[in-house]
């Protein structure tokens, strides 16, 4: 790893070096949290979690042929490198952003309230068509997870898409520390994380946060059609670039069909030209993905050309929209985590599916003091969708039934638990149903997945 000696990661976290002096100037192969993971010359950071303390794994990682380690223990006598730290969360972060400094790599920085994962995979499509990409995998965007996808860059490497997800005030500034984007993609703001940011205010206040870590006269790309984000006029003196449904915008779409399930055909609209494409996943908030990454490959030199083969490359991440086609069911698998916004997306989608439409839905998470009003906000808006089975799952949900019911939906099921979902499922779906699974994580909808399938 580039410049990575021990000499110089004590520098970069303001460690101390304990160990073989002839072993300074030795750089070391990767950086990694996972005892499990450790490989033959690697760093090994040792976390303090809730359920594990990662110093009671360093002898067996040094035997595994680590490096060296980190440490927030005296150390005393060693025969192996150890940098002592004050903490172990903050030394990687340090250690990220100077890594990142060494490879010189450029960065695309992605927030916002919903769809940064399906948005950063069309990104880096797109991008993919040109440039050796790396990309955030999983859910690896918080204050761990992007310092080790940082730690995934080689040499090599040509362009960064780095997802950041927060929850609170503080967070996004302490994230494009690290990672000083040259480009800044903010897809929406939402009703996310309402318990620590209080309003739509609070959480545009707290994802543009980014702005102070932009790098030099990096490009902000932004949702026009967002109410919070159009309001945007300049950032460090310079326009934003807008992206939307809306002709007013530099970058549109237009002539839009949905094909079902299928995706979405559109014409996207840019001052270079404009090109046709589809869409090989649906619903609109894909076209708006597409959107952005016609705006970051454009920054970044690409043809309309390449653009459209990378929007038309793009495959389906578990969890988030992916359609599994089983013997009796069509599983739309969109469990991995659920807002206000999302579902309603997600059930305007279900609208275009074929057969009986069945959507399971489960309690969302972190919405705050408005937690039964926007469960029952969905519960109205899948009144409104086709629906033929509409079932809600989770004490919160019980606000999202009685509103369905209300509206005039009659075939709405409430259970209190995941287990009695579980219990009941078989007897509630049909052969031929189409089947969409989304809830918050926590709520651990990928059992009811797994079942189906």
């Amino acid at each position: 790893m580039k410049n990575l000696t021990l000499d110089n990661i004590a520098a970069a976290c303001g460690g101390t070096y304990f160990g073989p002096e002839q072993l300074r100037q030795q750089c070391v192969t990767d950086i990694t949290t996972d005892s499990r993971k450790v490989q033959p010359g690697c760093l090994f950071v040792p976390i303090v979690g809730n359920r594990a303390d990662g110093h009671d794994f360093i002898g067996q990682v040094m035997e595994k042929g680590a490096l060296a380690t980190l440490s927030e223990r005296d150390p005393g006598e060693t025969s192996y490198p150890v940098i002592r730290v004050r903490s172990s969360l903050q030394a990687v972060k340090d250690i990220a952003a100077f890594y990142l400094e060494q490879l010189a790599v450029p960065v695309v920085g992605i927030t916002g309230s919903v769809g940064k994962t399906s948005t950063k995979e069309a990104i880096a499509s797109v991008l993919a068509q040109k440039y050796r990409v790396l990309k955030t995998q999983g859910n690896f965007n918080n204050e761990l997870g992007l310092p080790l996808t940082v730690f995934r860059l080689r040499e090599e490497d040509e362009i960064a898409v780095l997802e950041m997800g927060i929850s609170d005030f503080g967070e996004m500034h302490r994230l494009a520390s690290i990672a000083r984007p040259d480009i800044c993609v903010i897809t929406n703001i939402g009703y996310c994380h309402l318990e620590n940011l209080g309003d739509r205010d609070g959480v545009f206040r707290a994802k543009t946060e980014i702005f102070d870590h932009l790098k030099g006269q990096g490009t902000v790309i932004l949702n026009g059609d967002d109410d919070k984000l159009s309001a945007v006029e300049q950032v460090r003196g310079k326009a934003p670039v807008f992206f939307g449904l809306e002709e007013k915008h530099p970058i549109h779409a237009c002539d839009i069909i949905s094909r079902g399930l299928k995706g979405t055909a559109c014409t996207i609209c840019t001052p270079e030209g404009d090109f046709e494409v589809m869409i090989p996943i649906p619903g609109q908030h894909m076209v708006y993905n597409a959107l952005a990454g016609t705006a970051v490959g454009l920054s970044c030199g690409l043809d309309l050309d390449q653009i459209r083969r990378g929007i038309e490359s793009l495959q389906p991440v578990n969890g988030r929209f992916h359609i599994i086609e089983t013997e009796n069911y069509t599983i739309v698998d969109d469990c991995y985590n659920a807002n206000p916004m999302s579902m309603k997306a997600s059930l305007q989608i279900l609208k275009d599916a074929l057969g009986r439409k069945v959507a399971v839905l489960g309690d969302m998470g972190e919405l705050g003091s408005e937690e039964d009003a926007l469960h029952a906000q969905v519960g109205e808006f899948a009144a409104s969708c086709g629906l033929d089975l509409l079932i809600c799952v989770g004490p919160h949900c019980a606000h999202m039934a009685r509103a369905a019911r209300q509206a005039g939906m009659e075939q709405v099921v409430h259970l209190e638990s995941l287990e009695a979902l579980l219990e009941q499922l078989p007897a509630l779906v049909k052969a031929g149903d189409t089947i969409l699974v989304k809830a918050s994580h926590y709520m651990k909808f990928e059992n009811v997945v797994e079942a189906l399938q």
